[in-house]
């Protein structure tokens, strides 16, 4: 088949009688000009490809850190439910001095049961459960729950004197607060000595 001169080329752009390209379909002029407006688009898509790569790789991320703290975590209502089980073992035990306990009976069953909350205890630091005994330490409200304030320590304000009831620790998340009573600081001392 033979082609008419007349007729376009396919994928060429026709010209008027001025020489000038002719706009196509696609209101483009030349080429050049398909080309930047497809390397765009190329760009563009590139561009998309990244940011879901990138959004999937975040989910996946945070799927795994969720599946890490659901696993470290797990045990935490059971933590909490043992917490009052420990509590009573040592209230037992304070409750009767060793020292005036004169019957053999009652010293062994004493001993009994304080081998019991050495144990629980144990078991629960197996797993992650820290208890919180901060006598002495400087108040934290992220670890300590303030109960009283006590005058005339004769500690620095803030400073924990009492221990109510311990607190609990999972791994680095608070179980329970520490109850505790606080020293108050002193009034402040008038200049003239009075």
């Amino acid at each position: 088949m033979i082609e008419d001169k007349d007729e376009p080329l396919a994928g060429t752009i026709p010209a008027n009688d001025a020489g000038d390209p002719v706009e196509d379909d696609s209101g483009l002029t030349t080429a050049d000009d398909r080309l930047v407006a497809l390397e765009t688009e190329l760009a563009e898509a590139k561009d998309r490809l990244l940011r879901a790569l990138a959004e999937t790789e975040n989910t996946r991320r945070r799927a795994q850190r969720e599946r890490e703290d659901l696993q470290k975590y797990a045990i935490t209502g059971f933590a909490k439910d043992l917490l009052s089980p420990v509590d009573n073992l040592r209230r037992a035990l304070d409750s009767m001095p060793e020292a005036e306990v004169q019957d053999a009976k009652v010293r062994g069953l004493l001993e009994g049961v304080a081998a019991t909350e050495r144990e629980l205890l144990a078991a629960l630091e197996r797993h992650g459960v820290k208890r919180i005994d901060p006598k002495g330490e400087k108040f934290d409200h992220n670890f300590h729950q303030a109960i009283f304030e006590a005058e005339n320590s004769g500690q620095p304000a803030g400073t924990i004197v009492e221990v109510l009831q311990p607190g609990y620790v999972l791994h680095d998340r608070l179980l329970r607060p520490a109850m505790v009573g606080v020293a108050k600081g002193s009034p402040p001392q008038d200049g003239n000595g009075a």
